[in-house]
């Protein structure tokens, strides 16, 4: 979403770096070029203005102007003056001990508000052991009700289905009466949109809200709408009053405005950001690590924790151990593969690495990651053609058994000595890591190697010395 801010960003930053000593003209430049990629980025102009103002306020102090590093000094204001403009801190969702915590989803048709209700309170399952029950009180829409059900039966969380009920206040009190019952402590309200705000609506909401008292009250703003959504929560929070926003789409091509300006024009925090269609793919939302994705510093911790959720800790220790005792076989490069992709696509996992790593490679493009993936793919159908005890020794597979894993796998002899070679590299390589090799040059080899850059020039420049 950030990419065309985050290029434009990351150039008047390297400049302001550039800089021995930091003169007035410089900065009034960076700040002038900053403000138009703001503005581009379809961040509001109120915003953009209080934002830039803020951070000439700061930058022209002594202190930075006549330090060793002012250009640097400069990139940490704009990071923390982007992470205060996200929101500061991570905000959690509030519960108190009473049983059911209500919490209510509000916004207009079309945001993603059932499916975010679902993401939500799966989320919630996994990672706070909240027992949630799901209820739609939408009873205008054609099967609304039945497609929280669909959602709700995906993801293995009860739904009050409200059987005769056509009321929403009847609703929310019958299904708070089933919480209180059956021990949910936590009652998920997906309430009705519309695809404008109008009287009725708001009227329907604020007496659900006097009813249930909801300990959180979240507005789902699709990102792609930008300003569009900025306007729609500022509408829902004076007329309502809500805690929070879901922003949904953020895995989406849009220009990342509606993320920046939010919070300084509500007021009120982003709390949950969507990023895919799959039931998992809500992430709580963190300004400091946004700010540094955008800066181009990358989000290392955000790495981490979706590592150490996804990869099997003990599979990758076993591997590790096979490495140094130089036992690792085609069926572990298999696993590791498999390991790899559940962390998502490349470009989503090279987009949470610092840009310094990168020095000197090609950008990764979407369609060079579709590529990378689709040699990924290929190496696990031919592994997958091989007998186990090709596997398990590399060694013993001649000429015949290539044709014959290339046509079990629908690829050529070609590809499988080349799938074979890389594996033999990937081995050495590792290899010499354990005894200190560098992981950097690894990292800029394999992904050319994978992307098919860069090898045919060289090829060529080679044969003309021949010459």
């Amino acid at each position: 979403m950030f990419e065309a801010l985050s290029d434009k960003l990351k150039k008047v930053l390297k400049d302001l770096r550039g800089e021995s000593r930091l003169t007035p003209e410089h900065l009034e430049l960076a700040m002038r070029e900053i403000r138009i990629a703001l503005l581009e980025a379809d961040v509001n102009f109120k915003v953009v203005k209080n934002f830039i103002e803020r951070v000439k306020t700061k930058a022209v102090g002594a202190d930075v102007m006549e330090g060793l590093n002012p250009g640097q000094q400069v990139v940490k204001i704009v990071n923390d003056e982007l992470v205060e403009m996200l929101g500061g801190t991570s905000s959690r969702l509030l519960f108190t001990s009473k049983r059911p915590n209500s919490v209510m989803i509000v916004g207009l048709q079309g945001s993603g508000k059932t499916t975010s209700t679902g993401k939500l309170s799966k989320w919630l399952k996994e990672n706070q052991n909240r027992t949630p029950l799901l209820l739609s009180v939408d009873v205008y829409r054609p099967a609304a009700r039945d497609q929280l059900a669909v959602i709700g039966k995906a993801i293995g969380i009860p739904v009050f289905d409200g059987s005769g009920l056509n009321d929403p206040l009847e609703l929310c009190r019958a299904a708070r009466k089933h919480c209180e019952q059956l021990g949910f402590d936590t009652l998920m309200i997906d309430t009705a949109g519309r695809l404008h705000i109008d009287d009725a609506l708001m009227d329907e909401l604020r007496n659900i809200k006097a009813e249930m008292q909801p300990t959180e009250t979240l507005f789902v703003a699709d990102a792609m709408t930008g300003q569009d959504a900025v306007k729609s929560a500022t509408e829902f929070h004076n007329q309502v009053g809500i805690t929070g926003v879901i922003l949904t789409k953020m895995d989406g091509d849009a220009r990342g405005g509606a993320a920046l300006s939010i919070k300084e024009v509500i007021g009120q925090p982003i709390k949950f950001v969507g990023v895919g269609e799959k039931y998992d793919a809500l992430d709580p939302f963190y300004p400091d690590r946004i700010a540094s994705r955008i800066l181009g510093m990358g989000d290392v911790m955000s790495l981490i924790e979706k590592a150490q959720s996804e990869i099997d800790a003990k599979k990758a220790e076993e591997m590790q151990a096979k490495f140094e005792r130089n036992e690792f076989t085609l069926e572990d490069f298999r696993d590791s593969l498999g390991q790899i992709k559940k962390l998502g696509s490349l470009q989503s996992v090279m987009s949470l690495l610092p840009g310094d790593m990168f020095k000197g490679m090609p950008k990764l493009t979407p369609e060079m990651s579709t590529q990378m993936e689709k040699q990924l793919k290929r190496t696990e159908a031919i592994i997958g053609s091989m007998t186990p005890g090709e596997r398990d020794n590399h060694l013993i597979i001649n000429i015949s058994r290539r044709k014959r894993i290339a046509r079990g796998s629908g690829t050529s002899v070609n590809e499988v000595n080349q799938m074979l070679q890389e594996y033999v590299q990937m081995k050495q390589m590792m290899k010499q890591m354990m005894g200190g090799g560098m992981l950097g040059g690894l990292g800029g080899k394999v992904a050319q190697r994978i992307a098919g850059i860069g090898g045919k020039k060289k090829n060529k420049a080679k044969k003309k010395k021949r010459r």
